[in-house]
């Protein structure tokens, strides 16, 4: 890879998520994440004009969501539909980093994470492990509504 100024010719990098419930994953995901409905692509006024004008049957309006982050730094995430099941591990996973880090006190590490965690489980998430290093809470890997593995860091 070469280094350039020019930032134009790099692809911008997003995130798809197939699931199930495209809408239901969205509310998920955004309080998981901070997250906001995206807004409709640029020269339409909602996602519901953007829809009519490229002619998508009003049945398929609920098969996808895109949610972003408010603050535009972080990349957005689509949640697609798809008629398969969720069939094996992920092999990316995302990472909620909650925590601080390891220079923070341990036991404000671990009220940070188990408070984020408490929070996805009355969202719909379960714990799949908690995982300790020396006694201490290192993170929590779960399961979103429809099993995607995640870890609250």
């Amino acid at each position: 890879m070469t280094s350039t100024d020019d930032t134009a010719t790099l692809p911008a990098l997003g995130m798809t998520l197939d699931c199930a419930d495209p809408v239901g994953q969205a509310r998920f995901w955004s309080l998981a994440l901070g997250y906001v409905e995206a807004p409709p692509p640029a020269g339409w006024d909602t996602w519901e004009a953007f829809l009519v004008d490229h002619d998508v049957p009003r049945e398929e309006w609920d098969d996808g969501a895109v949610i972003t982050d408010p603050d535009g730094v972080r990349p957005g995430l689509s949640l697609l539909k798809v008629p398969e099941p969720k069939r094996a591990k992920n092999r990316l996973h995302l990472d909620l980093k909650v925590s601080g880090g390891r220079h923070v006190d341990a036991d404000e590490r671990t009220r940070r994470i188990d408070a984020k965690v408490d929070e996805l489980l009355a969202a719909g998430a379960t714990v799949f492990e908690r995982y300790s290093t020396a006694g201490t809470l290192d993170h929590v890997s779960m399961l979103d509504p429809e099993d995607n593995e995640f870890c609250v860091v």
